[in-house]
This record gives C-alpha cells, structure tokens and sequence, in this order.
C-alpha cells in the first residue's frame, strides 16, 4: 500500500455468522444512541427515540445476553489457559482476567435489557408513532414537544438514567467485539479485475480496508469457511475500475 497510513484507509466489516451480524448492529444503534443523546432539537429528539426504538427491537428477538456472557466466558478461559505459558506478561494477564471477571459479574446482575426503555411512558408514546410516515409532528406529540421544552437539566437527568439501563450491554458489546477484532491482523492483498476470494477456518469476522481515493467499496459475500469481495465504484454507470486494487484484510 505504499506510504500509505491507516487514517487514510476506509475500514469495510462483514459478520460471517448471525450471532456477530446482531451483534455489529446492536454496536451501530447503541453508537448512534449515545452520540444522539444531547437532544437540542425536536428532530434531533425524534433521531435519539428513532434509534432507542430499534434497539428495543432487536432485544426483544434474541438471547443477547446469554450470548455475551458465553462470549466473555470463552475468553476469559483462553486467558488462563495463556498464563501456564511460559514468558507470558502475568501482570497484564491478570489484569485482562479481572476486567473480564468484573464486565461477567456486572452483566449477570444487570436488569433485563432494554426494560426501562421498554416501560418509559416518553419513550413508547413516541414508538406508537415512528411506523407512520410523518407521524412525529410535534401536532401528533405534544406531550414530546412540551418535553422537550422542560428545563436541559431535568431531561438530561432523565436521559441519564435511560444510558445507565444499557450501560451493561454497551460495555459487555465492546469488550467482546475488541476482543473479536483483535483476533485478526491486517494483511496487504490484491484484487484483479475487480474480484478476490479466499478461504477462512472458524473465522467470524472479515474485516477490509481500503483507500477511499479510488471512490471504491467491497461488496462482500461468505458463508461458513469461504468468501468473496467484488470490489465497485461509486459511480456504477461511468466510474473506472484499476485493474489491479490494493487493499488489507483481516479475518478475525
């Protein structure tokens, strides 16, 4: 990739089972929530409820929580398989060990996920609205509009308290998916013609970073141990394709 450095590089994931495909959607709407919790706006508010409620959603359809606690589980076995090891950073170790120890503990005690966002009166009298086109007019709302209008330290009290509930699955999410991530290292590869496959064994996560200069993204494609990227321009009618495209890739 030449001199080329990674803040330069666009970073492409693709979940090569159900499990971590949930997972990268739960670490999306819970990105969006938290950096949309500084409501300033009535639209700023209906984006903040907009993404609360499709959290609420993908909670409700399966066991996030019995999967991230067999997640944490698995690793925190590999690292103490890793401390019989000899020259290992027992200090670093442990202290990997504890972290974990303490996410499991905070997890396993945690409230169901998503219930206090569940029960809020503000929250589902906003939810019962997002499913019709433009049926979050402040007219249809009042209520939302009037709180939105009552003091910033009252509402970010409130706000605060809703963060709080879905501070276990946020924190137990990242670790996991770090731990994930980490599993991979980034490789230079080329792509011909647009195309490049490979074969990958109990991998869960591939992961490509490419140059945005090109205007180029990889549409990729795998099932169980095999993959395929198909590399396309932006412009799909008129843009240009290399012949030869460099990028990296990791399979995590």
């Amino acid at each position: 990739m030449g001199e080329q450095t990674d803040t330069n590089l666009v970073t492409y994931e693709y979940p090569m089972n159900e499990k971590i495909r949930s997972w990268l959607r739960l670490e999306t709407l819970l990105l969006q929530i938290y950096e949309q919790s500084n409501i300033t706006s009535y639209a700023s508010g209906i984006a903040f409820f907009r993404s609360v409620s499709e959290l609420i959603e993908i909670l409700d359809r399966g066991e996030v929580r019995t999967d991230l606690i067999k997640e944490l589980e698995k690793y925190k076995t590999k690292l103490l398989n890793w401390a019989e090891s000899p020259n290992v950073d027992k200090q670093l170790l442990t202290s990997l060990t504890d972290d974990l120890s303490n996410k499991l503990s905070i997890l396993t005690l945690a409230p169901r996920f998503g219930h206090l966002l569940r029960t809020d009166k503000i929250i589902s009298m906003v939810r019962q609205r997002l499913s019709i086109p433009g049926g979050c007019c402040n007219f249809d709302l009042p209520t939302l509009q009037l709180w939105l209008h009552i003091p910033q330290t009252e509402r970010s009290d409130e706000i605060k308290i809703w963060l709080t509930s879905i501070d276990p699955l946020h924190e137990a999410l990242q670790t996991v998916l770090s731990l994930i991530r980490q599993n991979g290292h980034f490789e230079d590869r080329q792509s011909h013609n647009g195309f490049y496959q490979g074969n990958v064994e109990g991998k869960e996560l591939l992961r490509i970073k490419l140059s945005p200069d090109d205007l180029l993204y990889p549409q990729i494609s795998g099932h169980k141990n095999r993959f395929a990227l198909r590399f396309l321009h932006i412009d799909s009618e008129n843009g240009i394709l290399p012949e030869v495209i460099n990028f990296q890739l990791a399979c995590c």
